[in-house]
């Protein structure tokens, strides 16, 4: 049985883990709360990119795009690229572990699969797993930025526009409340053009006429990279603000096991102090009786 200062050392030890998992929890909901203020403030940009295409179908219907499907059906992709979304760190649940799941199930479903992964979990998971990454970007889950994800969609585009890929898919988080994260995976490139685009549109803009400069395929290329980026912007975002709430639930649990742990180690240390106390008490009685019987033997 550990002795009263064991227990004490045991009890200073959880306290002092308890801070870090409070501060992480603090940590983890100011960041959360600040990355869901910049996207909140660029969102009505990217609306505005959507609402731009869907105008540019509305008035030309018969429009061929490389970036959309044709309007006489899919066809079949030969190449995928996965764009696979994780945390560059751990302490944060089944986060990681959720993704990389669907990740390697969608994965498998392919002869012919490109591999690009964001976060430094991520990365080391594949590569321990003998996958074959096309790129990694390390400290994007972390920061996630316009900027950086310009600077994925120009590298996903240009492998797109150059045929070396059919087909663009995102596996990332997205946090639909706070107590429901869900992990998705979004068609990138090629777009349906039934997301911009419905017989109700055309019905109610039939005698509406836009008119493009220099060309309606030049203002549709030129719109469509920068809505690639806004989409993997959210998508970092919205895993980012998942990572967050992940490790904050993690850390809370982490909280409430550790009242529940000094708990009983308090119940332990005063269990262990009485026992001293009442085996000081025993002894110190025992030594009483002792020198009584002393002292009536020599009067005797």
């Amino acid at each position: 049985m550990p002795n009263t200062k064991e227990i004490k050392n045991r009890i200073g030890s959880v306290q002092n883990t308890q801070k870090i998992t409070n501060a992480m929890y603090l940590i983890s909901s100011t960041k959360m709360r600040k990355a869901k203020e910049e996207l909140d403030k660029t969102r009505p940009y990217f609306e505005m990119q959507e609402n731009e295409i869907r105008r540019i179908f509305q008035t030309e219907i018969d429009i061929t795009s490389r970036y959309f499907y044709p309007k006489t059906g899919r066809k079949p992709a030969e190449t995928y690229a996965y764009l696979v979304i994780t945390a560059d760190k751990g302490l944060a649940g089944a986060y990681n572990h959720n993704v990389i799941k669907l990740a390697e199930q969608e994965m498998a479903k392919h002869k012919k699969v490109k591999l690009y992964v964001v976060g430094d979990y991520g990365r080391r998971y594949f590569k321990k797993k003998d996958y074959g990454m096309e790129q990694t970007f390390l400290y994007t889950a972390q920061n996630p930025t316009f900027s950086r994800a310009r600077e994925i969609s120009s590298i996903l585009l240009e492998e797109y526009d150059s045929k070396r890929i059919d087909e663009i898919r995102v596996i990332y988080s997205d946090m639909e409340s706070e107590f429901l994260t869900t992990v998705k995976m979004m068609r990138l490139l090629p777009f349906d053009r039934k997301e911009f685009w419905t017989k109700k549109d055309e019905r109610d803009l039939k005698d509406v006429h836009y008119e493009f400069s220099p060309s309606v395929d030049e203002v549709l290329n030129h719109v469509i990279p920068g809505y690639v980026a806004g989409c993997i912007y959210g998508a970092l975002v919205d895993s980012f603000s998942a990572e967050q709430n992940a490790r904050m639930t993690a850390m809370n649990s982490a909280n409430k096991n550790a009242e529940a742990l000094l708990d009983e180690l308090r119940i332990e240390y005063n269990r262990v102090r009485q026992a001293a106390i009442t085996q000081e008490i025993t002894e110190v009685a025992a030594g009483a009786r002792a020198q009584k019987k002393k002292r009536i033997k020599e009067e005797a």
